[in-house]
């Protein structure tokens, strides 16, 4: 990928490309890239989910993106596997948009990281 330098270039990429590559053609949403990157983090592979361990995987999702904020610290794993993360700091009042802002930010990070863009 060319180098982009704003959120939204970035945002649009990477939903295009996670849409490509996970989706069956729908357009994937905030909560459905938060599901993916907690099926990657809980690291067991896609299989079923119940709809309560769906909601547990955008919430590890949701830590391990606040995790470079400072907002979360991995705790342990476990006996089933599932990391479990400890809060260090209370997250800021947003509002819904700035809250947006937020979580596409860390998720175009996220993705940073894994040189997902590169491909």
């Amino acid at each position: 990928m060319t180098k982009t330098s704003n959120l939204k270039e970035k945002w649009d990429f990477l939903v295009a490309k996670l849409t490509e590559d996970f989706s069956e053609g729908d357009e994937l949403n905030l909560d459905g890239i938060l599901y993916l990157i907690g099926v990657q983090e809980l690291g067991q592979g896609h299989r079923a989910f119940k709809k309560d361990e769906k909601m547990n995987l955008m919430h590890i999702a949701i830590c391990k993106l606040l995790e470079s904020y400072g907002y979360y610290e991995f705790d342990f794993f476990d006996d089933d596997g599932w990391p479990h993360y400890k809060s260090l700091t209370e997250l800021p009042n947003l509002k819904a948009g700035e809250q947006t802002v937020l979580m596409k930010e860390a998720i175009v990070s996220y993705f940073e990281a894994l040189a997902y863009f590169e491909d």
